[in-house]
């Protein structure tokens, strides 16, 4: 028996110039990627740098893509570093839409974007071929012709080297998207903390138009619904709303500001 190969729908958002909107699930729980499939959010961010599972623990992942597998959303996992091994380790576990952090030149993008295929700017690539879930454990049909066109890498742009390299990282083929990254400017700026202060925002705004120059999806942050909406007509084609802390704070805080009684 043989199962179909499953397509990417983040993918087919970026192509159809839609904007995707979804949520950093920080707590890293199945349930909630499920919930927030059901709720209509198109992805859900999955941190693997700052905390969460090891980016090697390819169980944990899979775990957590089954929730995903269930609903209409897609898992966009974030990884610590411009690793082709690591890169190939998630894409077999069954990701289909990567962004990479700690990059500084083009020839990190590269190397990161073509770990990711079988075919690569005219010819072979080192994406290496095994039975493992992405394939449906070698079941699914046509998985080598169609996995290429349903993968999406994308790289945070957070640091001045890359921003300074970034019309060449721009060039990369086959690069998904870039995420203007404020709060890890700000820290590489010297004003962590600040992403609104204005040398930060100077830097994303260079950021947002070298992009919508290059033709390539951008994706940032939201911070607030006024600035999502604002972003979403500014260009931005994957936007983050917030966190499950956040919301789980704002709710809380709500109801104790709502609670007659003495707190």
């Amino acid at each position: 028996m043989s199962s179909q190969p499953r397509t990417n729908a983040l993918r087919r958002m970026l192509e159809t110039d839609d904007v995707a909107l979804g949520v950093l699930e920080s707590t890293y729980s199945p349930p909630l990627v499920e919930l927030y499939g059901d709720l209509g959010l198109d992805f859900v961010w999955i941190d693997l740098e700052h905390a969460g599972p090891s980016p090697w623990d390819g169980d944990r992942i899979e775990d957590l893509l089954r929730a995903a597998d269930v609903t209409d959303t897609e898992l966009l996992v974030r990884l610590p570093e411009p690793d082709p091994g690591m890169v190939r380790k998630a894409l077999d576990a069954g990701v289909r839409n990567l962004f990479v952090s700690r990059i500084e030149t083009a020839e990190e993008v590269r190397r990161a974007v073509e770990a990711a295929r079988f075919r690569y700017d005219g010819g072979p690539e080192t994406r290496g071929f095994a039975n493992a879930r992405a394939s449906r454990w070698g079941t699914a049909e046509e998985y080598v012709e169609t996995e290429d066109e349903e993968i999406v890498v994308g790289v945070t742009i957070e640091n001045e080297t890359a921003v300074d390299t970034l019309e060449e990282i721009l060039e990369v083929p086959e690069l998904g998207f870039v995420f203007a990254g404020p709060l890890d400017l700000a820290v590489a700026l010297g004003h962590p903390g600040e992403p609104t202060h204005e040398d930060v925002q100077a830097e994303i705004e260079t950021i947002r138009e070298a992009a919508l120059e290059a033709d390539v999806p951008l994706g940032g942050l939201g911070f607030g619904m006024d600035d999502v909406n604002e972003k979403a007509d500014a260009g931005y084609r994957i936007l983050n709303l917030g966190t499950t802390t956040g919301a789980v704070q704002s709710a809380v805080d709500s109801w104790f500001d709502d609670y007659d009684g003495d707190r």
